[in-house]
């Protein structure tokens, strides 16, 4: 008995034991040193790419916003652009003053005078140097060029000194130096090749020797007439008063070949040129590409 009660324990000893050890194995986790290492680099190096996709996607994210905030602005200034550019032919043909223009359109007036207003004025010299290269004037003295004086003396210009108001004294003096290069050298080629040339202003005839004295100090002399208001015309609109002079100038036998200006009331009416040539005017301006504050 006491055989098999020996027996009986240490079967029933083994039997606990087996059982516990079996135990530890199900609810337990073995790891070496050297797996626990490689385990808790993962999860670190897991962190870190997690905080840099954070950090990249809050990066993108902010420069999404700066691009869509860059296009309304830049949509913004280019309805503005259009709108200007619109606004500007339309001055022109009804002869605006300063103050009716917009006040969001200063910058892109500033922006003319400095940056395309000398591009333009090239441009028309080398127009009007083609043509008048390829065209002779008979010997007759009879092809007359009309030029614009008051083109010449720009910034004393009546509308001209309102707009500089609206310009500033930077846009004014930015206005006076191409012109008169551009029209000096125009009157210079048209007088070397033979062109009979009449100048015209819209002052009255009152103020005809301080006229003639400015011209012949800036360098415009050998003119075959100047064209002055009289006082019967002084109460005439200025596009009447110059039509009526081209007529006068028809009818005695005078073949005009061009007219020459800046302001449309030049540039409509009757017995106008065979070639008319526009110049860009800093008022009423046309812009292109960028936009820029003052």
């Amino acid at each position: 008995m006491e055989r098999g009660n020996s027996t009986q324990s240490i079967i029933l000893s083994r039997g606990s034991s087996e059982v516990g050890s079996h135990y530890m194995v199900e609810s337990g986790l073995y790891m070496t040193s050297f797996a626990a290492t490689i385990f808790i680099a993962a999860l670190i190096t897991v962190g870190v790419l997690l905080v840099t996709l954070l950090i990249t996607l809050t990066v993108m994210l902010e420069s999404c916003e700066n691009k869509s905030a860059g296009i309304i602005r830049l949509g913004k200034a280019s309805d503005d652009h259009e709108y200007c550019k619109v606004f500007a032919l339309h001055a022109e043909l009804n002869k605006l003053e300063a103050e009716e223009f917009p006040s969001v359109c200063r910058a892109h007036t500033m922006q003319y005078i400095q940056e395309q207003y000398h591009l333009d004025l090239n441009f028309t010299m080398r127009v009007a140097e083609d043509y008048f290269g390829t065209s002779t004037p008979n010997r007759d003295a009879l092809d007359v060029v009309l030029m614009d004086i008051d083109d010449i003396f720009l910034p004393q210009h009546s509308s001209v000194l309102q707009f500089n108001l609206y310009i500033g004294d930077k846009g004014a003096e930015e206005l006076k130096h191409p012109m008169h290069m551009f029209l000096s050298g125009l009157h210079m080629k048209l007088r070397t090749s033979g062109w009979s040339l009449i100048f015209f202003t819209r002052k009255p005839e009152k103020e005809r020797n301080a006229t003639t004295g400015s011209l012949i100090s800036a360098g415009y002399g050998g003119w075959s007439s100047l064209i002055m208001r009289s006082d019967d015309e002084l109460p005439m609109e200025s596009w009447e008063y110059i039509s009526e002079r081209r007529i006068k100038l028809h009818n005695q036998g005078f073949r005009i070949a061009s007219v020459i200006s800046s302001q449309m009331d030049a540039l409509i009416g009757p017995c106008l040129g065979k070639r008319n040539f526009k110049l860009p005017n800093p008022i009423y301006y046309k812009l292109e590409q960028r936009i820029k504050g003052v």
